[in-house]
């Protein structure tokens, strides 16, 4: 019998809808494949959803998103919804709202260098040899949700303590959300290579000193799996001094986010990194990258990132593991053969194995 998965697809800005269509061609070329049905329902979600209905994040977007098996997300954002006005939608806040609303507190960035691309990266070959490494960054704490707050204060906050504007924002967890991020960091080392590195600011930050102490005694739980703290700023540091130390690294919201955009370079290109957004329902699927609206409607953009997260995908809520397993080997594939992208291609490219998106979302099925 045919199984049949309902996915909601929020193409969002930019580049969104043109690597969103390579995505799906793949998860149809799976269903000749593997037997088995998508069935498609497309949403809004950030800067369009602004234009269309004056929200970043629409009623009838959480409804779909909630209706269905899984959620795949291509990009939000653009220089044109660009404000700082505390007053007006920002389409990144439809991207925080749906994590939230669907209680996606757990963000994996998995790392992995192809080895045909090793000469895209910045690093030497011998730094990033056999660099394969998953952040697992708590999404739904921390500075981007805490209490915020910027007003006007008549007296010691503007240029030689006259009358100026003050503004904070509120780093706060609580006990319960570092356990559930900490075991689940466990749990996929369990299946990795057993070591996880928690990062904090145990240092200086109150939240970090509860988040080690937490870390601490899950690991506890963990006799089989190695347990070793960093410091952030260490851990930006080690990124690029010896990235194939680590295997599975835990953190909080904002250095999780800084972190991996920093170890998405490791690749050379962020148009090659997929994450998932895992909770206790619906998951949430999207590149690492963002919208790229100065390419956007050109056919160039790199496809792969959203094409790997259908990967994770199939991985991670359907279980289709065989599936999952062919469409990262028709990636690799693609990439033995030469074949790139712009943002991927070197020097020493062809002009003639250049190709754009759709270009390589063919490819990719070709060899599936």
């Amino acid at each position: 019998m045919t199984a049949t998965y309902k996915i909601c697809l929020l193409p969002g800005d930019g580049i969104g809808p043109e690597i969103i269509a390579e995505g799906v061609k793949v998860l149809d070329a799976v269903g000749a494949k593997f037997d088995t049905a998508f069935e498609y329902t497309e949403a809004l979600l950030g800067g369009i959803a602004i234009d269309e209905t004056g929200e970043a994040l629409p009623e009838e977007t959480l409804r779909a998103a909630n209706a269905s098996d899984a959620v795949l997300l291509a990009a939000v954002g653009g220089p044109k919804w660009d404000t700082t006005d505390p007053e007006k939608p920002r389409p990144e806040q439809g991207l925080l709202g749906i994590r939230k609303e669907l209680g996606l507190y757990a963000n994996l960035r998995p790392v992995r260098i192809f080895k045909a691309l090793a000469d895209a990266s910045t690093l030497k070959s011998e730094i990033i040899d056999g660099v394969d490494l998953l952040i697992v960054r708590e999404l739904t704490g921390g500075l981007y949700f805490g209490a915020r707050e910027r007003f006007y204060d008549e007296e010691g906050c503007g240029v030689d303590g006259a009358a100026g504007q003050r503004a904070y924002d509120t780093l706060e967890y609580r006990e319960y959300e570092i356990e559930r991020i900490v075991h689940h960091a466990f749990e996929t080392a369990r299946k990795r290579r057993s070591r996880v590195h928690s990062i904090d600011k145990a240092n200086v930050l109150e939240t970090s000193r509860l988040w080690r102490e937490v870390a601490h005694r899950v690991a506890a739980e963990y006799p089989d799996v190695e347990i070793a703290d960093m410091l952030v700023d260490n851990a930006a540091m080690q990124l690029i001094n010896n990235p194939a130390q680590f295997d599975v690294v835990v953190t909080e919201n904002m250095f999780g986010d800084i972190l991996s955009d920093e170890a998405s370079m490791l690749t050379g290109s962020l148009g090659m990194l997929a994450s998932a957004s895992l909770g206790d329902g619906v998951a949430l699927y999207e590149p690492s990258h963002g919208s790229a609206p100065d390419i956007a409607g050109k056919g160039i953009a790199n496809p792969l990132a959203q094409i790997l997260s259908v990967e994770m995908m199939l991985r991670y809520s359907f279980n289709m593991q065989d599936a999952a397993d062919a469409v990262a080997a028709a990636v690799e594939a693609v990439l033995d053969e030469g074949w790139r992208t712009g943002d991927i291609a070197g020097a020493e490219t062809p002009a003639d194995k250049i190709v754009g998106t759709v270009a390589m979302g063919d490819l990719v099925v070709s060899k599936l």
